[in-house]
């Protein structure tokens, strides 16, 4: 009966450690995310928007972000008339 108990107390430690022990052999932080979108800055509304979902314009090699092709458009209207 001892033998079971301690066999089942092992494998329960087993199943609950396994994350903590594999993130430590592979060597990654435990709760490390990578961020894979960001948000950006719309120069003309001033509204935030995620990267993957702006229109971008490039002027002079700075590429600029817009929540809308209405702001992107104000944009270069505002470019030209300075």
């Amino acid at each position: 009966m001892r033998v079971l108990v301690f066999a089942g107390s092992l494998v329960v430690l087993a199943v609950v450690f396994w994350p903590v022990l594999k993130r430590w052999l592979l060597g990654r932080p435990a709760l490390r995310r990578v961020l894979r979108d960001e948000l950006v800055k719309d120069p003309v509304c001033e509204t935030y928007v995620l990267r993957s979902l702006a229109l971008t314009r490039t002027v002079r090699g700075t590429t600029f972000y817009f929540c809308s092709r209405k702001c992107a458009g104000r944009y270069t209207g505002l470019r030209e008339g300075t």
